[in-house]
């Protein structure tokens, strides 16, 4: 798809040649009238044409005018950005298996339905993307490195259990360095953040860089990764471990998008363990932030119907796309070409010539 408003020319001089159709159009009208009055009889007086003959007589060559002035228009090499599909190389799942995840607001437990969900993504994508799986609870685990062994995946995935704790923010933070190993993300340092000496980054418009949080030698467009993504399955709560939006602003500065999908309700329900009991609700307001924040998407899972369209939604957005500025000189020629030929073959077959 081309965006008209970002179409440029890279030799701009060579819009006078446009002036060369005006000047056509006028020797064709000088010869037309020339060819018309050889054509009728001495002493007669001129016909007045109607709209149909004019449009008989006329209209080839219209039609080839329009076809040279695309033809010009591409000598004048136009660039415009273009909207194009990337491959996606890489996904890391990240699963929450902290103790809320056995909540059953979402049938039979918000846990088994983010294992139903991840094994239908990981069977339905393409045999050529690498998958991941990372377990997030007071720590978070990586179960399966990046594989395309799709039956390894789906074993890692029933292998999860509930365990206590939730730090989402080390479940992203453990995504992302697995996601991109050779990024030099300092895993430890963001994991004690107390230790780190980075000095304060300045804010941004929307959502402030939080203290300590380091960047890269040169921090991306959010989102600009295109050959990854992380996707986030997690009822939103977190205990422990570093924040999940500062964990998010390290993915965003490395162009990663990340997709949240939140299993509950805002209502929850009530969880009891040795005598305790608590309220378990879904807690979809960091989920937003860090999926907007990484140019990812926000998903609710409410109930089992909301698995198949939400996998369907997330699937057809996990094939990237970015914009490039892209050179159309041979669109535009193809283009005035193919006009003219379509002219060429009118006129042959109604004329028995061209013009």
């Amino acid at each position: 798809m081309v965006e008209l408003h970002s179409i440029r020319l890279m030799w701009p001089f060579m819009v006078w040649s446009l002036l060369l159709v005006p000047v056509l159009a006028a020797l064709y009208g000088v010869l037309d009238r020339r060819s018309r009055r050889w054509a009728q009889p001495p002493g007669t007086a001129p016909s007045s044409s109607s709209r149909g003959q004019f449009w008989r007589r006329h209209g080839l060559a219209l039609w080839c005018a329009v076809g040279l002035t695309v033809l010009l228009l591409a000598m004048t090499r136009p660039r415009a950005v273009l909207l194009l599909p990337t491959r996606t190389e890489a996904v890391v799942l990240v699963m929450d298996s902290s103790g809320s995840m056995r909540a059953d607001d979402v049938k039979p437990s918000r846990l088994h339905a983010a294992q139903a969900m991840a094994r239908t993504f990981v069977t339905q994508q393409p045999p050529t993307v690498k998958l991941g799986v990372v377990s997030a609870a007071a720590t978070a685990t990586v179960i399966q490195g990046p594989t395309h062994d799709r039956d390894a995946l789906l074993q890692a995935i029933d292998r999860l259990s509930l365990q206590p704790g939730s730090a989402m923010g080390a479940g992203l933070l453990i995504g992302l360095a697995t996601l991109l190993p050779a990024s030099g993300l300092d895993v430890n340092k963001l994991l004690n953040p107390e230790s780190a000496s980075t000095p304060p980054a300045p804010a941004v418009p929307l959502y402030p860089r939080p203290a300590n949080t380091p960047t890269p030698a040169v921090a991306l467009e959010p989102g600009s990764n295109a050959s990854t993504a992380l996707v986030m399955f997690t009822d939103g709560q977190s205990n422990t471990g570093p924040d999940l939006i500062k964990m998010a602003r390290v993915a965003a500065d490395r162009g990663v998008r990340v997709y949240t999908i939140g299993l509950g309700t805002p209502e929850g329900v009530v969880l009891k363990a040795e005598g305790f009991q608590a309220r378990v609700k879904l807690d979809e307001t960091p989920l937003k932030q860090v999926a907007e924040m990484t140019r990812g998407e926000y998903f609710r899972v409410a109930n089992t119907k909301d698995v198949e369209r939400i996998y369907q939604s997330i699937s057809s957005r996990i094939v990237m796309r970015e914009h490039q500025q892209t050179e159309v000189t041979s669109l535009v020629l193809c283009l005035g070409m193919g006009w003219l030929l379509l002219g060429a073959s009118w006129g042959l077959m109604r004329r028995g010539r061209v013009l």
